[in-house]
């Protein structure tokens, strides 16, 4: 195995925190490898003589960090280091970016982030866990404009429970790659319940699971703030749908500005807890105030999208399922979905008239062809369509 690889990942779990002084003992001595190779007094003029890092500088990390690394591969996961070809391009640009980054994906890291030569536009949606239906419509709003795009962006987030999640689960929907920072080691997913997400994500083309924590980190609240710089620093902008006052999506926000990236923002009712955030990002001048998504992908630069409408249920049912015996069951509870965003399966068998089971098999077929979206509470959105 690349002595130089072993030694760059046993100083990223060093300096993790500080990777500044682990990027600055390599530009010193040259090589990640000469760092561990130098005599205990160059260390100590280099660090100061009461480094706490100077007791982990040994050849017992080094081995240690070789096995673990074997031990990966052995379960097909990664690291690549500053130096890789698959290494983020943009994240190089930032004044703190890690040493390296684990990966686990079906897919090379360079097919992943590309290089500087030909890379593909990232962009980061972010927002709180606490999500509204509205915020919800927005997020996949946004991910369904992104891929109508001609270019066709890398989605970013960080797969958190409610925006995160559902920008994740989007991108797959519309055939976009994305990628998850997480909080943890590679070996470990959180929360818990996105592990069926994460699995997607990690054998879907173009996409990957990411981190720079070393394997068995578990997920403490400081973990969340190192990942959010790498959140911002891969991606060109970032969208912050829903955040209250403090968060991660309002970090993550702040560091890409901080980064020098766009930032946009969803605005919403003042009184609306969920909105704070997003409104103070904009009064500060930090954020752009996201209105539409048309103008938004010519904004990122993902070239021109056709015009936007709301097809009525009855054209957009006809044209896709004919005059067949279902139509106009399927225009009814189109409909109805259109009239009241939200609506619950159940609240929607109701006011139809018709079983349960009919219903939601009706409805499947509704969201099979993107004319409905139903979150995991069953909840019923009516799409738009660009043509």
């Amino acid at each position: 195995m690349d002595n130089e690889k072993i030694a760059v990942c046993a100083l990223n779990r060093i300096f993790g925190f500080e990777p500044k002084i682990g990027n600055a003992l390599i530009d010193h001595f040259g090589s990640a490898d000469r760092v561990f190779h130098e005599n205990r007094d160059s260390l100590r003029a280099a660090m100061g003589p009461y480094s706490k890092y100077l007791s982990q500088i040994t050849d017992y990390s080094l081995k240690e960090e070789a096995r673990e690394l074997e031990a990966l591969a052995d379960e097909g996961k990664d690291f690549i280091t500053y130096k890789d070809e698959g290494y983020p391009p943009l994240l190089l640009e930032c004044p703190d970016p890690p040493l390296g980054l684990y990966i686990h994906s079906s897919n090379q890291a360079q097919d992943v982030f590309g290089s500087n030569n030909s890379r593909r536009p990232a962009i980061a949606i972010v927002g709180t866990r606490d999500m509204s239906q509205y915020g919800r419509d927005w997020c996949k709003r946004i991910v369904g404009a992104l891929a109508a795009a001609p270019i066709k962006p890398l989605i970013v987030s960080g797969l958190a429970i409610g925006i995160d999640g559902t920008a994740h689960m989007s991108a797959l929907e519309y055939g976009l790659p994305t990628v998850a920072v997480m909080p943890t080691g590679i070996d470990e997913i959180y929360p818990f319940r996105h592990g069926a997400l994460a699995d997607k994500i990690r054998l879907a083309q173009g996409s990957a699971l990411i981190t720079d924590y070393p394997p068995k980190t578990s997920p403490k609240a400081i973990n969340f703030l190192r990942r959010n710089r790498i959140i911002a620093g891969i991606c060109d902008a970032t969208i912050l749908i829903e955040s209250k006052d403090k968060g991660g999506g309002m970090m993550t926000a702040r560091l890409a500005y901080s980064y020098d990236r766009d930032v946009y923002t969803l605005p919403g009712r003042a009184e609306d807890i969920r909105s704070r955030g997003c409104n103070i990002l904009v009064r500060d001048k930090v954020a752009e105030p996201l209105v539409d998504d048309v103008d938004l992908v010519a904004r990122l630069g993902l070239g021109k999208l056709g015009r936007r409408i709301q097809l009525s249920p009855t054209d957009w049912v006809r044209s896709v399922f004919g005059d067949s015996p279902d139509t106009r069951n399927l225009i009814k509870i189109a409909s109805a979905i259109r009239k009241n965003r939200g609506i619950s399966l159940e609240e929607l068998s109701g006011q139809i008239g018709k079983p349960y089971s009919e219903t939601a098999t009706l409805a499947g077929l509704l969201e099979s062809e993107g004319i409905i979206t139903m979150d995991v509470l069953q909840r019923c959105s009516y799409n738009f369509k660009f043509v």
